[in-house]
């Protein structure tokens, strides 16, 4: 491994368990055994360490995403994108810690190339869930609040997986395609009422 990928894993892992600003650069220099002045010989700041965390991991998301054939039924597609996004949950936990957590930290040039790579990422969910929608499957209309959804619910994985426990990836993936699936296809929206005369709307 060269040092610089040490000192990426290494950062990831003490992002993860202390916070971005908890982590000072001496407590990185000391976790991969460099002098303070020495580290800066193979990174240009944090906040460039924290980037290349967040966006190796959005690189993972998107090749999971990119790797589904987009001609499978809606329900098969939407399965393997929600394996697929456990997967790199469980095989990255740290920097996927870091990826939900951490982000909102950084540079806002940096923040809008994130926010550009997890809009893409949102929309091959969004596709499978419209397409779903356009053959009857999924009675909602509105694919992208149902997408924001599923990806909810798919994110907090990270707060309460631990490696090693009863639910392996297998499990997990195939239990949480059942309850998604599920509450896409039972999901019977209500229309909005128009507020009375008089009567301001609510804010949502």
């Amino acid at each position: 491994m060269s040092r610089r990928n040490e000192i990426l894993d290494r950062a990831g892992e003490l992002f993860s368990t202390r916070g971005f600003h908890a982590t000072s650069m001496r407590d990185l220099a000391e976790a991969v055994g460099l002098q303070g002045g020495s580290l800066y010989a193979h990174i240009t700041s944090k906040d460039e360490l924290l980037f290349e965390i967040v966006n190796k991991a959005a690189d993972a998301f998107l090749r999971q995403a990119e790797s589904v054939p987009r001609d499978l039924s809606p329900e098969a597609r939407l399965r393997a994108l929600v394996r697929g996004h456990l997967e790199v949950i469980v095989r990255e936990l740290p920097r996927a810690k870091v990826f939900f957590d951490e982000w909102r930290f950084l540079s806002d040039d940096y923040q809008r190339r994130i926010k550009g790579r997890r809009d893409a990422y949102e929309a091959h969910f969004r596709e499978a869930i419209a397409a779903g929608i356009a053959a009857g499957l999924f009675p909602q209309q509105d694919a992208r609040l149902a997408s924001l959804f599923v990806l909810s619910a798919l994110n907090w994985v990270y707060q309460w997986y631990h490696p090693g426990g009863p639910l392996g990836l297998e499990a997990l993936s195939e239990q949480y395609a059942d309850l998604i699936l599920a509450a896409l296809r039972n999901a019977r929206p209500e229309p909005v009422a128009a507020p009375r005369e008089g009567v301001a709307a609510e804010s949502p």
